[in-house]
């Protein structure tokens, strides 16, 4: 086998591979480097595996609730070990699908770490490691960095996968702590928080802003924040957390806000406080390759200063989403192959939480929109309106679009309740193709449907809602 290809990728997260399928699909030679599992963090320990547990999870609410729908069993309970088992087998049976698809496309892949080790002539050379030893080197005139990315640590609050779970811990629990801490309110720490609540822990989340779900509409944030209280859940903003005092089998520490301080004791902490880009020993030095707070910076189409040498996915800029990730791949390799691929439109790219109840947006929030300097239109229409969701038991929700007052352009849609997330792709397709609020307004949606609040939000922007 010849060590020269026409692209190499390091890391095989969902950029990474995506971006050799691409590859092979438009004629390249294309080698993938991964030390861990296909599929990358994703697939094995993140986005696959905890939506397979809040699915248990909310199964098991709705059987806590079955009497509201004229149903019966007796004595739900649940078995923690047969949900673990159940996600650590979806994760499996997705990691085995992207290698299967690997081996179809006839991607050569390398079990190691890849890392650029200088040039030969017009190619770049990149070393792959196996337990410290060098077991292959090869080359290709194009290298993708999609190394991705790990949690952020903080002093006093380090993770120690016994008493201070990362998200690989809190996804595999051997035990269900009685008393849990949820360190920052993003979508990770709140996913995990209504995965816990829902089989019965008593959850503290403690954030530093102001308020939960810092990236998304503030109003979405506070409708959720009320949601999360109704549930049983504590919540502290503006918090800070001091130093874990860790014991034989349970954490204290005090969380200090402007109300005051609170002496907590948990079984359990999660730190969820954000993300690092794996960028340490990739061989960067003496390269163009630019690192700004642990990210790589690249352009429109991911490439950086260096030549040849591109950055997908959690290693470089926000937002550090699975399909963000994806969707940098296909157009990096595009770009490489010589096509003309439309650059990256960051703001079109929807963000999803999967807690219950579940948030998804795409674009501007109301108050962006309006620092930004546009005179918006604002439609809001409740779930409670909706005959689908109320007929599904889930009248709780809201959609929220926010549009430019002068040319009807979608600046942003923001919803919160049941299915939102399987919903924000129309908005998303709305905001590609550029459509105005005529064209969504002339949009027929079926009935009976919780989308039907979409276009009733749309309305409700310019006085036209029919069912509030």
């Amino acid at each position: 086998m010849s060590d020269l290809f026409d692209l190499v990728v390091i890391g095989g997260g969902p950029g990474g591979y995506v971006a050799a399928l691409r590859a092979s699909q438009l004629g390249m030679n294309v080698a993938l480097v991964e030390s861990t599992h296909m599929g990358g963090v994703c697939l094995n320990w993140g986005c696959i595996p905890t939506k397979a547990l809040l699915r248990s999870a909310e199964v098991y609410h709705t059987l806590g609730h079955l009497q509201e729908y004229g149903l019966s069993a007796s004595q739900p309970s649940f078995d923690l070990a047969a949900i673990v088992k159940r996600s650590r087998g979806v994760a499996e049976r997705m990691g085995k699908g992207v290698a299967h698809l690997l081996k179809k496309a006839k991607v050569t892949t390398f079990d190691g770490r890849g890392r650029l080790a200088g040039r030969a002539g017009e190619a770049h050379k990149v070393s792959i490691t196996k337990d410290g030893k060098e077991t292959a080197q090869i080359r290709a005139p194009h290298v993708i960095l999609a190394t991705g990315a790990r949690g952020r640590q903080l002093p006093g609050l380090e993770t120690d996968g016994k008493l201070v779970w990362g998200a690989r811990e809190a996804m595999t629990p051997d035990t269900l702590p009685r008393r849990l801490l949820v360190i920052g309110s993003g979508a990770i720490g709140i996913e995990f928080a209504s995965f816990y609540r829902d089989l019965g822990c008593e959850v503290t989340i403690a954030e530093v802003a102001d308020r939960i779900l810092m990236t998304e509409d503030a109003e979405i944030s506070a409708q959720a924040h009320k949601a999360f209280e109704k549930r049983g859940m504590t919540i502290h903003t503006g918090a800070k957390v001091g130093p874990l005092k860790k014991g034989a089998n349970e954490v204290s520490t005090t969380i200090e806000t402007a109300k005051g301080k609170v002496d907590l004791t948990v079984d359990r902490v999660i730190c969820a406080v954000g993300i690092v880009g794996n960028v340490e020993d990739l061989g960067l030095e003496g390269t163009k390759v630019k690192v700004d707070r642990s990210h790589i910076q690249t352009d429109e189409f991911c490439r950086t200063g260096e030549p040849g040498i591109y950055a997908i996915g959690d290693v470089a800029a926000p937002p550090w989403l699975a399909h963000k990730a994806s969707h940098e791949g296909v157009i990096c390799v595009e770009k490489i192959s010589g096509r003309s691929p439309e650059p990256l439109h960051a703001r079109n790219i929807p963000g999803c939480i999967y807690a219950r109840p579940q948030v998804a947006s795409v674009g501007l929030s109301e108050e962006k929109a309006k620092a930004e300097g546009y005179k918006v239109r604002v439609g809001r229409f409740p779930f409670l309106a909706n005959g689908k969701a109320v007929a599904m038991g889930e009248p709780e929700g809201m959609t929220k679009t926010v549009f430019d007052a002068e040319t009807g352009e979608l600046l942003g849609a923001h919803m919160i309740g049941s299915e939102v997330t399987e919903m924000i792709q129309g908005y998303v397709i709305a905001r590609t193709g550029e459509l105005t609020d005529a064209e969504l307004m002339e949009t027929v949606f079926p009935h009976p449907t919780i989308s039907e609040t979409m276009q009733e939000a749309v309305l409700a922007a310019y006085e036209g809602a029919l069912h509030i």
